[in-house]
């Protein structure tokens, strides 16, 4: 491995896990870092990211992204991040990997029905659902429910956007089991893989949009930044396809925020006198972040995109449709919970409210085209909106 810098976290130093393990040579050379990386990578949550919706819902072309792709993005980046300001690239990864595997099917369109169905207990947050899913659901190993990841992964996950002031009963529970500080900043690893999300969505959704035909380029182009970048890439190469030059657009635009996030990173290390990763947690402020001018822009561009992606009427349809499914499904196990698969249905609790957030646990790791088939065997036939 590199090099670290003094305030990246070191997997010889990690709190270690939950439950201790046992190194042994069959196993590999790995450190813990990179033993939690590869078991979010081989862990069947993961895997169900494949058929997730990113943007568009259960989407008919081969080439939009779906959770898993978007994941897969996100980690690409944030690496790069990580290796530029000497951290661990091993959590930063992992973390990356692993920030969305708490989604349930249709996206944010899904997490807000599944929330509305359990709001009598406690509701749903895709982001303590994560911790849900790899500290207490899957239970691959033989000794211990969950993943058994290390304590930085999993603070790093609960707290990737900053301290945690209100924690859900979720998060809640997560964190009686484990003590992961909620209240304090979390690694610059954590923080690195919350602004890739950001570089990653904020410009591979312009290429879906564009693709879907929801984006023109004439929108995009009234959007500064995009703007810049694209006479830029017209200087750079003026006899290409419209389209190869889109492509180019995203890429440099990425190109450009990370260079940005970099420089802005190392100059507030600088200027607060961070020396470890306890002066990182105790902060007081993100470290990891874009320059003021950056920020305005990139704040800028996701105006546009909620304007005129996010809540284009195309997919506020399929929104409305997830919502149906959501909330038909979850009527469907509450009233007859004799429709559970049997290990689901076996481990059914008694009472309230641990009974709707175990069905809503099954919910949530559906995939979108299982949603739409167990609808259609529970419920009935429903009539879905272009798109799906």
């Amino acid at each position: 491995m590199r090099g670290l810098s003094p305030w990246a976290c070191d997997p010889a130093r990690s709190r270690g896990r939950l439950y201790p393990e046992e190194r042994t040579a069959l196993r590999g050379p790995r450190d813990e870092y990179q033993r939690d990386r590869d078991r979010v990578i081989h862990s069947i949550p993961f895997r169900r990211l494949r058929h997730k919706t990113q943007v568009f819902i259960a989407p008919d072309g081969d080439h939009f992204r779906v959770r898993l792709t978007h994941s897969l993005e996100v980690a690409q980046i944030g690496r790069t991040i990580a290796r530029a300001l000497g951290l661990n690239e091993d959590l930063t990864e992992a973390l990356c990997l692993a920030h969305d595997i708490g989604h349930p099917p249709f996206g944010h369109s899904g997490e807000d029905a599944l929330k509305a169905a359990t709001a009598h207990a406690g509701g749903f947050d895709h982001n303590a659902h994560t911790l849900r899913v790899l500290m207490r659901i899957e239970k691959p190993y033989p000794r211990f429910d969950g993943l058994n990841l290390t304590w930085e992964t999993l603070e790093g996950l609960a707290k990737h956007n900053g301290p945690v002031d209100h924690p859900t009963w979720a998060m809640a529970d997560a964190n009686a089991a484990f003590p992961l500080d909620l209240g304090s900043w979390p690694s610059l690893e954590a923080q690195v893989a919350a602004v890739a999300d950001d570089i990653a969505y904020d410009n591979h959704d312009i290429d879906d949009g564009l693709r879907a035909g929801l984006l023109d380029r004439e929108q995009i182009l009234s959007v500064p930044l995009v703007a810049r970048g694209w006479r830029a890439a017209q200087e750079r190469y003026p006899d290409i396809s419209e389209r190869r030059l889109l492509s180019e657009l995203v890429r440099s635009q990425i190109g450009l925020m990370v260079n940005d996030l970099i420089a802005e990173t190392r100059r507030r290390i600088r200027e607060t006198g961070v020396e470890t990763v306890e002066d990182v947690r105790a902060a007081g402020q993100a470290l990891v972040g874009f320059s003021h001018a950056m920020r305005a822009e990139e704040r800028e561009l996701k105006r546009f995109m909620y304007r005129e992606l996010y809540h284009h009427e195309r997919q506020l349809e399929a929104a409305r449709a997830a919502g149906t499914i959501i909330a038909g499904l979850f009527d469907a196990y509450a009233s007859e919970p004799s429709r559970l698969p049997e290990g689901w249905r076996e481990t059914l609790p008694g009472d309230e409210p641990e009974r709707s957030r175990h069905i809503a646990d099954f919910i949530a790791g559906m995939t979108d085209r299982y949603a739409i088939a167990r609808y259609r065997e529970l419920v009935g036939e429903l009539e879905l909106p272009e798109g799906f």
